[in-house]
């Protein structure tokens, strides 16, 4: 008698249609997921009348790629360059800093115990249920009542904290720093912050360059706190201020479409250049964790014992 688990079990008879229906579901999620990028790319290479009048997914007769790019960086004394600036420093400082204080509270709720400690962890997860947005007006209010509206702070101070980063640092510190290794650092008379410093941050490259990384692109597309807190042009965003040339398209004769677009093409880069570059945190965290015979909560104190 053969168990249900045996050979008969395994000679069952597999549907014709799985493997090509799963083919061509994938096809369609890819060509979903390039369709809007080619768009983009082929758009940048046509001139106004053609962007209008010719196939969107195919290129004009003519390349006006060089000539879109130079109305591009010659609009209005090439604020295009400010507005870029503006972005990498919202982006690149408020992740820097988020990521830093991230780490740092989630390794404070996850290695430490105090008074009111499951209430500040429930304050944390309950702010998932806050809609950003809604966060919006309260803070216009408080940064006007401190005078910081208009001014680089009212955007990068709201980038410093994210609960989901916390949470994400909490977690992962969880079941990636054994405390055994922090008690033995303790018995060495090594200091908290010495110890936060020298062990606890080089053993944790892969959620630093994931929280990195998700706050940078909510930063980089940040659009709603930015056009409710800034009034100069000096101080816009990419996004914000490629939202002004579609403004300016409904309230003149000037048509700056294939200028946005063309802003839109360059906007790709600074991502693409910080997912590249956050890769080999990537690979060192995974390398950490794939040592032979080490379990994930014990990598850094088995390391030396596997090795």
């Amino acid at each position: 008698m053969q168990s249900k688990y045996g050979a008969g079990a395994s000679n069952k008879p597999k549907s014709k249609w799985s493997r090509p229906g799963i083919l061509i579901a994938l096809a369609v999620l890819t060509f979903y997921s390039i369709a809007p990028l080619w768009w983009l790319v082929v758009s940048v290479t046509k001139s106004r009348v053609e962007l209008y009048n010719t196939n969107g997914l195919w290129f004009g007769k003519e390349n006006h790629l060089v000539e879109n790019f130079q109305q591009l960086f010659t609009y209005e004394n090439g604020i295009f360059f400010k507005w870029m600036l503006n972005s990498i420093l919202y982006a690149g400082v408020g992740s820097l800093v988020c990521m830093v204080i991230s780490i740092m509270a989630g390794y404070s709720l996850s290695k430490f115990e105090f008074r009111g400690k499951a209430v500040e962890m429930g304050l944390v997860m309950s702010s998932f249920l806050v809609p950003t947005a809604l966060l919006t007006l309260p803070m216009y209010l408080l940064f006007s009542g401190l005078h910081l509206t208009d001014t680089v702070w009212a955007v990068l101070i709201p980038s410093f904290v994210n609960a989901f980063d916390v949470y994400l640092a909490k977690e992962y510190i969880d079941g990636s720093v054994p405390d055994e290794l922090l008690e033995a650092a303790r018995v060495d008379g090594a200091g908290e912050f010495h110890i936060f410093r020298k062990i606890v941050m080089p053993l944790l490259p892969t959620p630093a360059a994931t929280i990195f990384i998700l706050t940078f692109v909510l930063q980089w597309n940040n659009f709603y706190l930015p056009i409710t807190m800034l009034r100069g042009s000096d101080k816009w965003t990419l996004s914000l201020g490629l939202y002004s040339f579609m403004q300016t398209k409904q309230s003149s004769l000037f048509d700056p479409t294939t200028i946005a677009l063309a802003g839109a093409v360059l906007s790709i880069i600074p991502l693409a250049v910080v997912m590249i570059a956050m890769q080999r945190f990537w690979k060192s965290g995974v390398a950490l964790g794939g040592v032979k015979g080490c379990s994930p909560p014990h990598r850094p104190v088995c390391r030396r014992k596997c090795l």
